[in-house]
């Protein structure tokens, strides 16, 4: 990637200029990291740790509390420094990675969720074949493939905004790179991408939503067949976690990315990506944790085996 624009840093606007205001949300960003850090990789060891968790849905879990991670972690360690030093100065190149590794994450994240959609498909509309069709080398090509996707589109995304020229100013109104506001910034023609992002993100997140919203139709209609009340109450709990990440996740992509760049609001584009960069990686580990009794009654056998050792 050339850097054939005039400027050869940013400076990062923040969440807000209010002084009064950096201690807090640096102790409330603080404690969002920590409980991501805890909650995605303590997810991650607990599924190692228990031989029962070895099974496809909880390999795709693994991987998804992996991908949470891995995109907060590029977002919100740099907030709370700048937070605390007041350095919101930024290169050229580090804005380019940390938008090239948050897109990566993110994007492998949404098709991380179709692939568990199709998951929960084959186990509850077709469960005695679950086990000859999701083989290891099958699941294992699927994470693959999510982050293999992951990484085309972001390298598609970042070279098509750091094409861009950035002459007029280099202060971005945000608190880290993202595409809204630098395409906001650029003193060029933004409308090839545009096209970009509205064709190939709006291709992207319709055929992974057909995905998944097919394979609830198919598991909608199983559930209904089903005569016993505990099959079909355990198949809606395994269901609900997933249903609930798509909805929290998908919903706020959409408002941030397939809208026109005349309708952004960049204080409400703000209030969005603080969602989805920091609160929606903490939120995964805790929506299955809460609603899968199988995670929780391996969490307390964890608990027990530390306390009896």
């Amino acid at each position: 990637m050339e850097n054939s624009s005039e400027v050869n840093e940013f400076i990062l606007g923040g969440l807000t200029d209010a002084w009064e205001l950096q201690i807090p949300l640096f102790i409330m960003f603080i404690i969002i990291y920590l409980t991501t850090l805890v909650g995605n990789l303590g997810m991650v060891a607990l599924i190692s740790w228990d031989p029962h968790r070895h099974t496809p849905m909880y390999f795709f879990l693994s991987n998804l509390s992996l991908v949470g991670f891995g995109y907060c972690s590029t977002v919100t360690p740099k907030v709370m420094a700048r937070l605390l030093t007041g350095d919101k100065v930024i290169s050229y190149n580090g804005c380019a990675a940390q938008m090239f590794f948050f897109m990566t994450f993110a994007s492998a994240e949404s098709y991380l969720l179709a692939v568990m959609a199709y998951d929960r498909y084959e186990t509850v509309c077709k469960p005695l074949h679950y086990t000859t069709t999701m083989t290891s080398s099958i699941c294992a090509v699927l994470v693959i493939g999510s982050y293999v996707c992951g990484f085309l589109q972001s390298c598609i995304h970042t070279s098509c905004t750091f094409s861009l020229s950035f002459c007029s100013s280099n202060v971005i109104h945000h608190f880290f790179c993202d595409i809204p506001p630098l395409l906001a910034l650029s003193c060029s023609s933004i409308h090839f991408n545009e096209l970009v992002i509205f064709i190939l993100g709006g291709l992207t997140i319709f055929f992974i939503l057909v995905v998944i919203l097919t394979s609830y139709l198919f598991i909608y209609i199983a559930i209904l067949r089903m005569r016993s009340a505990k099959s079909r109450q355990k198949a809606f709990s395994t269901c609900a976690s997933h249903l609930t990440a798509v909805f929290i996740f998908f919903g706020t992509i959409i408002f941030m990315y397939l809208q026109p760049s005349s309708s952004h609001s960049m204080d409400a584009d703000k209030m969005a990506s603080v969602f989805y960069a920091m609160v929606i990686p903490t939120l995964n580990p805790l929506v299955y944790s809460l609603r899968n009794t199988e995670v929780k009654s391996a969490f307390r056998k964890a608990t027990c085996w530390r306390r009896f050792h």
